[in-house]
């Protein structure tokens, strides 16, 4: 036990320090440079806010509360299908990365809640509701939804079956380096013609012009940025976009354009961070892996769009992460008849090769 809490200790302190960090690198560019730090702010405390609602929430209500945040997720998107950035609630450019985020939070959630409920019954009903998340996403026509959400149900039923949660984890983190790496190809016109000419096309030339500006303004700023808030300012091709919401649609190279290369690490150290997390937790591996694979997948959106600008997404994020890190109360006791042996090995497997804490 005293391991589990010094485990426990060094987790939390990281993402204090790590969120700490974010906020105050905030403030310096935006002092530098007459800035407006408030949304990156509202973002910190939102994803801190959420991930402690989801470690209480799951300790209280471990079934519980990963369905009622599914079921919430799934309302607000059906009857608000246009979410607004910050605390308001209006209908923006980007809204479609936003409803897709929340889409995919809603599957990894039930799914989670899915591993966690020991009722074969209600367990079906929640992979039936993890299906119906995904087919609301087709309803209200986000190929992105649908793609993730997709992707998180085939994941999960293979995250029972994972020996140990280490290298699935390590490898959700290549998958989000290499979905930015792919943005900043893109944005740098770094692929090959023909390749270059189909993203372009899908992507939507107005969203490659913004990941260029972007890219040029964290050239020319690499060490403060320009500062929070500021992109929409100085990118001419937010200019020419009208309406436009002022930002690129893309949370790396926003933060590379707006705080500079401290910026950027700051945000991979926080998704690193929840990863860890996750690794550490004491959750099973099913739920551990289903929580991450969710969470990457919203790092791709995130990548590709504009959803960590809206506070339901950061919100949902960091419940989703509390929710998948939370420490149970007791572990429940193994299947009768099995014998002592068995059952811990079962235990080993479940816990991700070590003991169930």
């Amino acid at each position: 036990m005293p391991a589990d809490g010094d485990r426990r200790n060094v987790v939390d302190a990281v993402g204090v320090g790590v969120l700490a960090g974010c906020a105050v690198w905030s403030l310096v560019t935006a002092a530098v440079h007459d800035a407006r730090p408030e949304g990156v702010l509202l973002a910190v405390l939102a994803l801190a806010a959420g991930y402690a609602a989801g470690r209480i929430l799951g300790v209280l209500m471990p079934v519980a509360a990963p369905c009622a945040a599914a079921l919430a997720g799934l309302a607000l998107a059906v009857a608000l299908p246009r979410l607004g950035p910050g605390p308001e609630i209006v209908a923006p450019l980007g809204h479609a990365g936003a409803t897709a985020a929340v889409l995919i939070l809603s599957t990894g959630a039930a799914c989670c809640a899915a591993w966690t409920t020991p009722i074969p019954g209600l367990r079906l009903a929640l992979w039936l509701l993890a299906g119906g998340v995904a087919i609301t996403g087709a309803l209200l026509g986000s190929t992105a939804a649908v793609v993730a959400c997709c992707a998180v149900l085939l994941c999960s039923p293979a995250a029972g079956r994972a020996p140990r949660r280490g290298p699935v984890l390590v490898g959700l983190a290549v998958v989000a380096a290499l979905v930015t790496g792919l943005t900043w190809a893109v944005a740098g016109n770094a692929l090959p013609g023909g390749l270059a000419d189909a993203v372009r096309d899908r992507l939507t030339p107005r969203r490659v012009d913004l990941w260029r500006d972007a890219l040029g303004m964290a050239h020319r700023e690499s060490g403060l940025g320009v500062g929070p808030g500021r992109f929409g300012e100085l990118s001419e091709a937010a200019a020419r976009s009208t309406p436009s919401d002022g930002k690129p649609h893309s949370a790396p190279l926003q933060l590379a354009a707006e705080q500079g290369v401290v910026g950027v690490l700051l945000l991979a150290a926080v998704f690193c961070w929840v990863l860890f997390a996750l690794w550490r937790a004491s959750r099973p591996t099913p739920v551990v892996l289903t929580a991450g694979v969710a969470l990457t997948a919203l790092a791709a959106v995130a990548t590709t769009g504009n959803a960590l600008s809206f506070t339901t997404v950061t919100v949902g994020a960091g419940l989703l992460a509390g929710l998948a890190t939370a420490r149970p109360l007791a572990v429940e006791p193994p299947a009768s008849g099995a014998s002592d042996d068995a059952s811990s090995r079962s235990a080993r497997d479940l816990y991700g090769g070590r003991p169930a804490a």
